[in-house]
């Protein structure tokens, strides 16, 4: 499984929302705390567009050489409709200060030093040290995830549905053969294999994972493996 590590920067390279919460910052929109980009430096910072006129700017700027502490948060909703749609959050904590000279005119990049990070996501929650986000390294499908699951559901959804017969075999914890399911939705999509929510007629979601025989590194090993999943629900 991906370690928490992994997990964390996986979301900070992805397409989901964040927020970035300073103490005392009050009156702010939502909208208005939401950087416009997210990148990690080498050494683990965090590196946060934001408009110049943004209230968390005007707040970096007034601290000056005081220590400002923020937190980045990170919500993560499955690209697909499905029941429980919230997969994970994670939370960065650190330290803020502006980094003039980097961001386009009209724009001032924020760099968030990280102390600590926690994320509660599909495989628990786990807290991460910083010295352990600096090094791991996103997940190699973050940038496709949300178009391959879309991808998935829309295009081969009796595919999908055939895992079901793969979960009968294995006898998968949660299922009764005998339930009947009203939906089978692919869920969640890393290097390691696929996750797929199933609904039954009583509205009861029970989550599988189906690994791959070895991790993927791109789209074509992907493909691959997608293939021998499911012809192997389909024997």
């Amino acid at each position: 499984m991906p370690s928490a590590a992994e997990r964390t920067r996986t979301l900070v390279h992805s397409t989901c929302s964040s927020a970035l919460l300073i103490t005392g910052l009050q009156g702010a929109r939502p909208e208005q705390l939401e950087p416009r980009l997210r990148n990690v430096g080498p050494e683990g910072d965090l590196f946060l567009l934001f408009p110049a006129d943004s209230p968390v700017v005007r707040a970096a700027t007034h601290a000056q050489d005081d220590e400002l502490s923020a937190v980045l948060e990170l919500t993560d909703v499955a690209p697909v409709s499905v029941p429980h749609r919230i997969r994970g959050r994670a939370w960065i904590t650190g330290w803020l200060t502006r980094v003039p000279g980097l961001a386009p005119p009209g724009s001032m990049t924020l760099r968030l030093e990280v102390n600590e990070a926690y994320v509660d996501d599909l495989w628990g929650a786990s807290a991460v040290e910083p010295e352990a986000f600096a090094a791991a390294l996103p997940d190699p499908l973050v940038r496709d995830e949300t178009e391959l699951l879309q991808h998935l559901h829309a295009h081969h959804g009796e595919q999908v549905r055939s895992l079901c017969g793969l979960v009968e075999r294995e006898g998968h914890e949660g299922h009764d053969g005998g339930r009947r399911m009203k939906s089978v939705t692919p869920l969640a999509l890393d290097r390691f294999g696929l996750r797929v929510r199933f609904q039954d007629t009583d509205g009861r979601c029970f989550d599988a994972r189906f690994e791959f025989p070895e991790p993927v590194t791109g789209l074509g090993p992907l493909r691959r493996a997608m293939r021998r999943l499911f012809e192997a629900a389909t024997d």
